[in-house]
């Protein structure tokens, strides 16, 4: 008997471990509840429903495969070994297949649970799968990982003309075994439900995640180059979601790309061009935790900006996270962000830069808040994200570059149709007015929308000083979160 231990690819197609496991045998499916572990992950509970509602997806396609879906509790991670060892004893199973993760915590719960498994003369088996090419294969001529995403894309470009990630086999049903699949559960205690409205956003299922796929292909992705940077247009493929839960794999969304673009990557369609790289800057941030493990632990990857002189500002802090700054784009960008479990990848730059730069609050705090909010949050991009934004990552943008909010607006969301569809209270103002309403005469004495709750050019300039009053800066390169 093979067992499947189901983590974030909950998907059939394209599954490596699920693939190899049916090749060798009669196969059992695990998925382990860890409201612990998760609560001390910060996952939000929209994700933790996503989770809930795939799993429920992904069982009627497990059940029409004839492979039962078992659901075992380990509180924590600690505990996994020993609940993974004793559904083994229980089915009589030979060997376990997992697909690799890559946090600090999740390298520490498979070793664990491969030496338990092991020394009970099982075998176990993991896997290649959430990313293209396994960490340590794309580095640099002296052996190291890239801490600079350009170069770390020619090096996945150089692999991908010799050879592209190949998808795994399909899989079939099997006999019939005389084990029957377990209940899942609805909600998890400590996560409360999501509104009906979130979850409208975010359909589970496979075959959501592709129409998904296949349309941004065919409407959308010949001008992705400039529709990405506008949130009020659906200019992106809407995929994070389903990516961070392994609903569909990188190598679909690559494969599917290619056929889309005469099989070229690095040529022919510009739009199709950019969101491949969109897909290798995931990819990057995946090899970073690899290679750079501290920022799985919370820590700076430039470690000489851990002694930049962070503000206490609980309350700006809280005003930033109810989208109550005064400053229009950013204050609608946390209502998309509580209402529908995302926010679009250019706004969540903005937002971050604001908090760590113009707020100078550090960035731990924002990464901490958007994961218990992002459907999509993955400990990877996040991080990389935030760290990118805050000037203390891999690749991050040089210190003195400090987004202005609303010039950004101004560019971006030209006729304020983002600002005033979540900010309702705005939509009285001509879109001239609409990005500083303070600058309205009368307008914040007859309005509940707060002024500006900081001086953008005295907070850019207290940053800067914090920064300059460091040792070992580096400008690094300017670079985005991946879509």
């Amino acid at each position: 008997m093979q067992l499947i231990w189901l983590r974030n690819d909950l998907r059939v197609a394209d599954n490596t471990a699920l693939a190899a496991a049916c090749e060798r045998g009669p196969t059992l499916a695990l998925w382990l509840i860890s409201p612990s572990q998760w609560q001390m992950h910060d996952d939000a509970p929209c994700k933790v429903d996503f989770w809930l509602r795939n799993l429920r997806s992904l069982r009627k396609t497990l059940d029409g495969l004839n492979i039962p879906l078992l659901i075992r509790k380990a509180d924590t991670w600690q505990e996994a070994p020993d609940v993974v060892r004793a559904l083994c004893q229980q089915h009589q199973v030979q060997a376990v297949h997992w697909n690799e993760e890559y946090g600090v915590n999740e390298t520490l719960r498979d070793e664990a649970t491969r030496h338990a498994l092991e020394a009970q003369g099982l075998t176990v088996h993991s896997h290649l799968d959430q990313v293209l090419f396994r960490p340590g294969t794309v580095l640099t001529r002296s052996g190291h990982y890239f801490q600079v995403f350009g170069q770390f894309r020619r090096a996945c470009h150089e692999h991908l003309h010799r050879s592209l990630p190949a998808l795994a086999p399909r899989v079939g049903p099997q006999a019939p075994l005389k084990i029957s699949s377990d209940p899942l559960p609805y909600r998890i205690d400590g996560f409360a439900q999501p509104s009906p409205t979130l979850r409208q956003y975010w359909p589970e299922g496979e075959a959501e995640a592709h129409q998904r796929l296949q349309r941004f292909l065919d409407e959308t992705a010949e001008d992705y180059t400039r529709l990405r940077d506008l949130p009020a247009v659906p200019g992106t493929s809407q995929l994070s979601a389903y990516l961070a839960a392994g609903v569909i794999s990188p190598r679909q969304c690559l494969h599917a790309a290619l056929s889309s673009n005469r099989g070229e990557f690095d040529s022919g369609n510009d739009g199709v061009q950019t969101w491949v790289n969109e897909l290798l800057w995931r990819e990057f941030y995946k090899h970073i935790l690899v290679g750079y493990p501290q920022v799985s632990r919370h820590r700076a990857f430039r470690s000489h900006t851990e002694a930049l002189p962070w503000r206490n500002a609980p309350e700006e802090l809280h005003a930033w996270q109810e989208g109550r700054t005064g400053f229009p784009l950013i204050d609608a960008a946390m209502r998309q962000m509580h209402e529908t479990g995302w926010m679009h990848n250019r706004l969540r730059m903005i937002v971050a830069m604001f908090l760590s730069k113009n707020l100078l609050i550090d960035w731990r705090l924002g990464e901490r808040y958007f994961m218990r909010h992002l459907i999509d949050g993955d400990l990877a991009a996040n991080n990389g994200g935030w760290q990118w934004s805050a000037s203390t990552g891999t690749d991050s943008v040089p210190y003195f570059r400090v987004f202005n909010p609303v010039t950004q607006s101004q560019r971006f969301d030209p006729e304020g149709r983002f600002i005033c569809r979540w900010l309702p209270e705005l939509q009285g103002l001509d879109k001239k007015s609409v990005h500083a309403p303070y600058k309205s005469t009368g307008f914040l004495a007859t309005n509940s929308y707060p002024g500006p709750m900081v001086d953008l050019r005295s907070s850019r300039q207290r940053a800067l000083e914090a920064f300059k009053g460091l040792t070992g800066r580096s400008r690094g390169h300017d670079s985005e979160y991946p879509t």
